[in-house]
């Protein structure tokens, strides 16, 4: 019983300090499903970049993204690359055609669009346009807008079975007839897959995944392949990261933070402010140390003498 009670007074005194050191590891990493959440994004307020705050959530181990336009689930996160494969469940693809203004398309606030783009090699094929549509809006006097992307267009599109049922109006040299069924044309070249306001019925959306080659449509990547984009932060979250910090940001501000255990920076934890932490946690280990000592010579050395008392006194004063 004698033994018991200063280990417990080692064990509540000494067990927080000891978290504290390792306070250098990274509370924003986590997981949800089988997908690694990291910078830029996050899950927990505070954590990753303010341009993808409130954008990612963890729905019963399944990652959601969450934007203007709707919702999607998210199929994948390439770091190395910089991208994120999107899935829309009323999107077409190769075995179903879906209508009636029931896909979400893709449409991101003002304040996103510097950090969220469809990739280059995405193509979105809409379908279902009426000639009111804004894609049309000048014709005949000026070509049509449809073309295809990476390799990857209408004209393979309309041989796949879903179009087996519907005898697709193609695009043809003259637009009298009415616009073609499906119209095949990169995002920037209408910054918004809104359905209501192009006025069309429905969407497909396929991404190159080059240099793979694929035999036809039945074989494309459909989904939302979209690059994402930090704006000139990749620097200070280096340095905050290589000095054992994580990268956030203020929740008030939306301003860049790192993130040091019990105390943030605007640079790194190797700043002023982590230093005088650093120092300050130093003398209260070294004063921990020498109460412990201390202990251990009164269990096994014999009572302690007045210079022992002393030297204990003056450990608490320092380390309160």
């Amino acid at each position: 019983m004698t033994l018991s009670l200063p280990i417990l007074f080692l064990s509540l005194h000494l067990l927080p300090l000891l978290a504290h050191s390792s306070n250098h590891t990274n509370p924003c990493r986590s997981f949800c499903g089988n997908l690694t959440i990291d910078y830029p994004f996050a899950i927990q307020p505070g954590c990753g970049h303010p341009g993808f705050r409130d954008l990612l959530f963890c729905i019963n181990d399944v990652v959601m993204l969450h934007i203007t336009s709707g919702s999607y689930r998210v199929l994948d996160i390439d770091y190395a690359y910089g991208s994120l494969v999107l899935h829309d469940p009323h999107m077409s693809t190769c075995d179903s055609i879906v209508l009636g203004r029931r896909g979400n398309g893709f449409s991101v606030e003002p304040w996103r669009a510097p950090h969220l783009s469809p990739s280059p090699d995405n193509v979105f094929m809409l379908l279902g346009c009426s000639s009111e549509s804004p894609l049309f809006q000048g014709f005949p006097g000026k070509h049509m807008p449809c073309r295809n992307v990476s390799g990857l267009g209408c004209d393979e599109y309309y041989s796949c079975p879903a179009w087996d049922i519907i005898s697709p109006r193609r695009a043809g040299p003259v637009y009298g007839s009415g616009p073609p069924d499906c119209c095949s044309m990169p995002y920037e070249s209408v910054k918004s897959v809104n359905l209501s306001r192009l006025d069309c019925q429905g969407y497909s959306s396929a991404y190159s995944v080059a240099p793979l080659k694929v035999s036809g449509p039945g074989q494309w990547a459909y989904g939302i392949q979209v690059r994402y984009s930090v704006q000139g932060s990749e620097v200070l979250c280096r340095a905050c990261e290589a000095t054992g910090g994580s990268c956030g940001y203020d929740i008030d501000k939306h301003s860049d933070l790192c993130m040091c255990g019990s105390w943030n920076s605007t640079s790194s934890c190797d700043s002023d402010a982590g230093q005088s932490e650093g120092a300050a946690f130093r003398r209260k280990w070294s004063c921990w140390v020498g109460i412990a000592g201390l202990l251990i010579s009164a269990l096994f050395g014999g009572i302690p003498t007045n210079f022992d008392r002393n030297r204990a006194k003056k450990f608490v004063a320092l380390s309160l």
